[in-house]
């Protein structure tokens, strides 16, 4: 299996054209995304995934998408992707509009709706680097997983240039806020810390189940306060009085085991953390 692609009410040949040309989200990354880990052949939190891309879509200034119509695509795709689907995606877009960031007025045209299911593969451990950008926790699409991740493919590519798989960004008031397509957790103190939603972080699905689960299981897990945790949080973990975890839909809770090239170790809280999610999650598709 490669990907397995629906739209338009139907399967699609991944070889067959999905968008038009004009399409908003493709001119200028007008749109919306959720991507959920696949296990026993079930979407992940798909309600919570589903909340979040209502969310972002009313943030944008779209209507949200019909929830039936999504559930339905992400049916489908799953039955016809089998045993071998690791993750599913759901996208919304503005669907056709002008070349400009102008809009066509609302309801004139009809949102675009694709949903792929895909192969995943989840590695044990992180390799992560700090990179020399930053969120802007006061943009106009802060906490929105929108489509629109131009700054994130370059931080990433800066990453894999040095030979890690994830970068961590502050943000510009110089907190520690998440990285490109996860949330970041600094075991410090006796206590797992994550940067509160204030920073310009993406509520994360793993990162909102982190805590509630976390919490059920009597292990000392909270946000941050403002200013809590500095951007050099990370000299900390360098130091080794501190470590350093992600979270995401694919990752779950990953321990970060090199961070700017220099080894590190992972904390015996964030292994806690870890085993806590992976027994947890079977029984808890849906949660």
């Amino acid at each position: 299996m490669s990907i397995v692609i629906w739209s338009g009410g139907r399967l699609r040949d991944e070889r067959e054209p999905v968008l038009s040309a004009v399409d908003h989200g493709l001119t200028v990354g007008d749109g919306v995304f959720e991507t959920a880990a696949v296990h026993g052949g079930q979407a992940f939190a798909l309600t919570r995934h589903l909340r979040r891309l209502e969310r972002s879509a009313v943030g944008l200034g779209l209507a949200a998408p019909d929830e039936n119509e999504v559930r339905a695509g992400v049916a489908a795709v799953l039955e016809a992707g089998g045993p071998s689907v690791g993750r599913v995606r759901i996208t919304v877009t503005a669907g056709p509009g002008p070349m400009g960031s102008n809009r066509l007025p609302a309801g004139s045209r009809p949102h675009t709706l694709v949903v792929v299911a895909a192969p995943a593969t989840r590695a044990a451990t992180s390799h992560s680097v700090r990179v020399p950008w930053v969120r802007n926790e006061r943009s106009a699409v802060a906490g929105l997983k929108t489509t629109s991740y131009a700054e994130n493919v370059v931080a990433l590519a800066y990453a894999g240039e040095r030979g890690a798989d994830e970068a961590i960004l502050a943000n510009t008031v110089g907190d520690l806020c998440e990285g490109t397509g996860s949330n970041v957790v600094v075991e410090l103190g006796g206590e797992l810390l994550t940067p509160p939603l204030a920073s310009g972080c993406l509520a994360g699905i793993t990162r909102e189940l982190f805590l509630e689960w976390g919490r059920d299981a009597g292990l000392p897990v909270r946000e941050s306060d403002p200013g809590e945790l500095p951007w050099e949080a990370l000299d900390v973990v360098l130091a080794g009085r501190a470590h350093l975890a992600l979270t995401s839909s694919i990752r779950n809770v990953q321990p970060v085991v090199q961070l700017d090239g220099t080894p590190i170790a992972a904390g015996p809280l964030t292994r806690q953390a870890e085993a806590m999610f992976e027994a947890r999650l079977p029984d808890d598709l849906d949660p």
